[in-house]
């Protein structure tokens, strides 16, 4: 990546994402975050520049930085990123930290966070503006749509297919072949065996729908 990167979020993921860029060598401009008591902070000698509607740092994403979303509000993310189809035409760059593997006949779309010791194996495909956490093993043949977040050491079998907003909890099994639903839920440590619907939230070991306990 040539150009330097403007950073949208400060808090935790954007202090992520900067370590994530710096493993790579590319250049922080600044963060934009909508606290304003953060205005004019420094994180590692980066500077917090401004808000996420200061069109005097907005404008110059698309010619010359990139921009990447570091947000864990979903609503507000989805929003950042339609801002910047709409007003710059263009979509958030992805954060993949030097140490993660991703298979040459692996696939990842746009603005995604794949941190330290992620593997992404042969044939799988992610989404766009997914957050993998550290030390997360994604085996072949997995399919994963758009704002999924996978906890830290979390593995998922082979030809597992996870629809579009789902949570997974940290330390978490999906054993190969299963199905997850949109908006589904998975609590930290689970151990899936089966498919879970469009919007259930299953906990435990082997994972159960919260409301059936």
């Amino acid at each position: 990546m040539d150009q330097p990167v403007i950073v949208l979020g400060a808090t935790g993921l954007g202090k992520l994402a900067l370590e994530i860029f710096h493993s790579n060598g590319v250049v922080v401009f600044g963060f934009l975050d909508d606290n304003k008591s953060l205005h004019g902070e420094l994180i590692d000698e980066v500077s917090i520049l401004g808000s996420t509607d200061d069109q005097g740092f907005l404008k110059l994403i698309g010619k010359k930085c990139q921009a990447f979303i570091a947000e864990n509000d979903k609503k507000l993310k989805k929003d950042l990123v339609e801002m910047l189809k709409q007003n710059r035409q263009v979509m958030p760059v992805n954060a993949v930290h030097t140490s993660a593997y991703l298979s040459p006949s692996s696939s990842i779309g746009h603005g995604n966070l794949i941190n330290a010791g992620v593997v992404l194996n042969a044939h799988s495909t992610i989404g766009s503006h997914d957050i993998l956490h550290a030390n997360c093993t994604i085996d072949y043949e997995v399919c994963i749509k758009d704002y999924v977040e996978i906890g830290a050491g979390s593995i998922i079998g082979s030809g597992v297919s996870i629809g579009n907003d789902v949570f997974i909890g940290a330390g978490v099994t999906l054993v190969s072949g299963i199905k997850i639903g949109d908006y589904a839920r998975i609590g930290a440590g689970s151990v899936v065996i089966s498919d879970v619907d469009k919007n259930k939230t299953v906990f435990g070991n082997p994972a159960q729908n919260i409301a059936d306990k």
